[in-house]
C-alpha cells in the first residue's frame, strides 16, 4: 500500500497557488474590484468555494470548454455543477431561445409547448402529471407542501448528508445520533427537531423505526446520494424503501437533479423505481433556469380532490414559474439535446475515463477507488465504498482535495468541486479530453506519492 507524501503536500500546494495567481492577473484584479459591490466578491456565495485564493472569472463557455478572462481554456468536467451536462449553449437551445425572446418571455399564461413538455416528461419518467418551476429548490419545497397537504402530516424524513436545494427543513445533519441544523449553513434555521427526522442512508432498521411512527408525510431522497460524494444504495435498499413507505402511508419523493447523469430517465428509470413525486432541475433546460415536478395518478387525485385554488395564493408556484421562455428551453432540450444517442456517447466516454483512472490508482498502489453512476465519475480517498454520509465524510481529506483540484486547474482542466474530485462526462466531451484528464491525473498522483 502506497501512502501520500504528506510532508511534501504543503510545498506542492504553495507551488500550485503561486502558479495559479501568477497566470491569472485579470481574474485577480476583477475579484479585488468585485469586493466593492458584490458580497464576498462574487455574485453568488458558492463561487467563493475555490481551491485557489480567488475564483477565475469566465469569459465564455461553449460545448465542453470554458475560457477565462486571462484566455486560459479549460476542459470542463464541472459543467455548471450538472446544469450544463449536455454542453454549454447547445446550438438547438440558442436558436429556440433567440426566437422565443422575440415572441415573449413571461406571459403568465400557458403555451402549447407546455403540453408537449408534459406529455414527453410523462413518457420519459413514467409519472402522468407535471408542473414547471424555476429551480429544483422550488420543486422540492412545493413537493413537500403537496405531501403534507394530502397526508395531513407535518414530519418529513431525509438522509444525513443530503442536499435538496435551499429548503430550510432539509438543511440538517445527524451527529452522534443528534439531529440539528447543518453547521455550514448561514443564519438560524427552523428547529429541525420539530419537522424533520434524519437517518443514515442504507440503514433499513433506522428507516423502519422512523416510518413506523406513521406521522411522516414523505421521504425526500436521491436514488443515489451525491452531496458528500457518490453513495450507492445497497442491494434491495430501494425495494425496501418503497415497500415501507407504502406500508406506513408515507409518500416517496425522488430528487434527480444530480442523478440524471445516470441515464436518459435518471436512476429512477434505470433502476425501475416508483416514486410518488419526482423532481428535476439543473440540466432539464440545458442550463436555463427551470425545473419540473411530476406526480403519480394517486397523488394527483388526492391533491386535486382536497385543494381549491381560487385566487392563486396557494404557496405553490410563482410569477416566473413556467414562463414561455423556460418552457421552450425545456422542450428543445428534451427533443434535441437530452437524447438517447447523447447518453450512449456519454456512457462510452465515461467508461474510458473510469478505466484510465483505475489503472493509475492500481499502478500507484493507492488505497483509493472510483465511484460512478452513468457519466458521473469520482475518485474517493478510501479503499471501499462508504455506506452513508458519516463514512464518506470520515474518509474525506480536504487538504488533499484542494490540492488535486488546483493541480487540474493549472493544467487546463476544471473538475467538480466539494467532496472528492469529480468528473462529469458531458454530451460534448471528447476522447481526447478524457486522455488529457487521465494524463494530468497520472502526473498528480506521481507527485503526491513521490
Amino acid at each position: 500500500m502506497t501512502t501520500i507524501n504528506r510532508s511534501g503536500m504543503k510545498m506542492l500546494m504553495e507551488r500550485e497557488v503561486r502558479r495559479y495567481v501568477a497566470e491569472r492577473p485579470k481574474s485577480r484584479a476583477l475579484f479585488e474590484r468585485a469586493k466593492a459591490s458584490l458580497l464576498g466578491g462574487v455574485p453568488m456565495n458558492w463561487m467563493k468555494a475555490w481551491p485557489g485564493p480567488f475564483p477565475f472569472f469566465a469569459k465564455e463557455a461553449k460545448g465542453a470548454y470554458v475560457t477565462d478572462v486571462d484566455d486560459h481554456r479549460y476542459v470542463d468536467f464541472q459543467l455548471g455543477d450538472n446544469g450544463a451536462l449536455y454542453g454549454h449553449s447547445p446550438i438547438a437551445l440558442v436558436d429556440v431561445v433567440r426566437d422565443q425572446v422575440s415572441r415573449g418571455v413571461t406571459l403568465f399564461l400557458p403555451t402549447e409547448d407546455s403540453i408537449w413538455v408534459g406529455e414527453e416528461l410523462a413518457r420519459r419518467f413514467g409519472l402522468p402529471y407535471w408542473q414547471i418551476y424555476m429551480t429544483a429548490t422550488d420543486a422540492n419545497r412545493f413537493a413537500l407542501k403537496i405531501a403534507r397537504e394530502i397526508t395531513k402530516r407535518e414530519w418529513i424524513l431525509v438522509f444525513n448528508g443530503c442536499y435538496y436545494g435551499t429548503v430550510d427543513e432539509t438543511l440538517v445533519s445527524l451527529k452522534d445520533g443528534i439531529v440539528g441544523p447543518n453547521p455550514e449553513c448561514i443564519g438560524p434555521l427552523p428547529n429541525a427537531t420539530l419537522r424533520t427526522r434524519v437517518i443514515e442512508f442504507n440503514d433499513l432498521d433506522a428507516l423502519e423505526a422512523a416510518l413506523s411512527s406513521q406521522d411522516i408525510a414523505c421521504v425526500l431522497c436521491e436514488p443515489a446520494m451525491t452531496n458528500v460524494g457518490i453513495i450507492h444504495p445497497e442491494p434491495g435498499y430501494h425495494v425496501a424503501l418503497r415497500e415501507m413507505t407504502r406500508r406506513f402511508g408515507t409518500l416517496l419523493i425522488l430528487d434527480e437533479a444530480q442523478n440524471i447523469a445516470g441515464g436518459l430517465g435518471g436512476l429512477t428509470r434505470a433502476w425501475n423505481l416508483e416514486p410518488d413525486i419526482f423532481t428535476l432541475g439543473k440540466p432539464i433546460a440545458s442550463g436555463f433556469p427551470a425545473a419540473v415536478m411530476g406526480v403519480s395518478q394517486k397523488v394527483a387525485e388526492r391533491f386535486l380532490s382536497q385543494t381549491i385554488v381560487a385566487d392563486g395564493v396557494s404557496g405553490i408556484g410563482g410569477t416566473l414559474a413556467a414562463n414561455a421562455l423556460a418552457v421552450a428551453a425545456i422542450r428543445v432540450t428534451l427533443e434535441h439535446v437530452m437524447t438517447e444517442s447523447a447518453y450512449e456517447r456519454m456512457m462510452a466516454i465515461a467508461d474510458r475515463l473510469v478505466g484510465s483512472i483505475n489503472r493509475i490508482i492500481e499502478s500507484a498502489n493507492l488505497q483509493w477507488h472510483v465511484a460512478r453512476y452513468g457519466c458521473r465519475v469520482e475518485c474517493k480517498y478510501c479503499p471501499t465504498p462508504p455506506r452513508n454520509a458519516t463514512e464518506s465524510e470520515g474518509a474525506f481529506d480536504s487538504e488533499l482535495d484542494s490540492l488535486i483540484h488546483l493541480f487540474f486547474l493549472n493544467r487546463g482542466i476544471l473538475t467538480g468541486q466539494w467532496h472528492y474530485v469529480r468528473w462529469l462526462v458531458g454530451a460534448q466531451t471528447t476522447a481526447e479530453d478524457i486522455d488529457c484528464c487521465s494524463r494530468v491525473f497520472g502526473e498528480c498522483v506521481k507527485e503526491l506519492v513521490g
